[in-house]
């Protein structure tokens, strides 16, 4: 379905369909002040999330979240539930592109994003001189107000018939994203957990002083996964 979606979506606009993973706490906090965050969500949420990258093209994240927790972003076969597994046969199993903003080349070959079976593109606003495997690839994207355009790179993805995408980032990119307007689904896994004021925060949307100002969304789906609740949201 989520295939279909971004197909849909793709051939009407050209955009690729987005969904932004965010897991917090009651209080919508990310990590703890120290940048403390495994686990603040259950193993059924991480289970779920195996589930929603196996159905996207590709997983979108940025150079912090790679630097911080060198993530491999891959689909764990083992992991996925039963049904899941039927749908997606070991042997027939595609691991969706892993997409990195990268716009400083900070990212290195030694990373574990970079090891892992299939593709992994960079987007980047210069060329690198490091040497890479031949499964990545770089795009390059110009800038707009000093950052890499999002809306470039997501018109460029859609020209590379990337349907739909699943972006597990930090607070910056998920702002940035949602400012940009380019976020179709947000899917957020909310564990029975606070916190505390100290804890770092949801997305980073700076400027918003009024309420009027202030995106908004409306729920589509609302369920329990194991001790969380997973909801699913879509612009208003």
């Amino acid at each position: 379905e989520q295939l279909n979606k971004g197909f849909l979506k793709r051939m009407r606009t050209g955009f690729p369909y987005i969904q932004l993973k965010l897991g917090a706490s009651l209080d919508g906090r990310t990590a703890m002040a120290s940048g403390e965050s495994q686990w603040i969500t259950s193993p059924q949420a991480r289970r779920d999330v195996q589930r929603q990258r196996a159905q996207s093209h590709a997983i979108l994240t940025s150079s912090a979240t790679v630097l911080a927790d060198d993530p491999a972003l891959t689909v764990r076969w083992s992991e996925l539930d039963e049904q899941t597994q039927a749908l997606y046969p070991q042997q027939n199993l595609r691991q969706p592109v892993r997409i990195v903003i990268d716009s400083q080349n900070r990212v290195t070959p030694e990373h574990r994003i970079v090891q892992q079976p299939g593709e992994t593109w960079f987007a980047r606003t210069q060329e690198d001189s490091s040497e890479w495997p031949e499964t990545v690839r770089t795009l390059l994207i110009p800038e707009h107000k000093g950052h890499l355009d999002l809306v470039v790179l997501m018109m460029q993805l859609g020209k590379q018939q990337i349907n739909s995408i699943w972006v597990e980032a930090g607070p910056t990119l998920a702002g940035a994203l949602l400012q940009a307007g380019l976020v179709d689904e947000l899917i957020v896994y909310i564990a029975p957990k606070l916190l505390g004021s100290d804890a770092r925060g949801l997305c980073t949307l700076p400027g918003l002083e009024k309420l009027a100002d202030a995106p908004q969304f409306k729920f589509k789906e609302i369920r329990h996964v194991g001790p969380d609740v997973c909801l699913h949201l879509v612009g208003a």
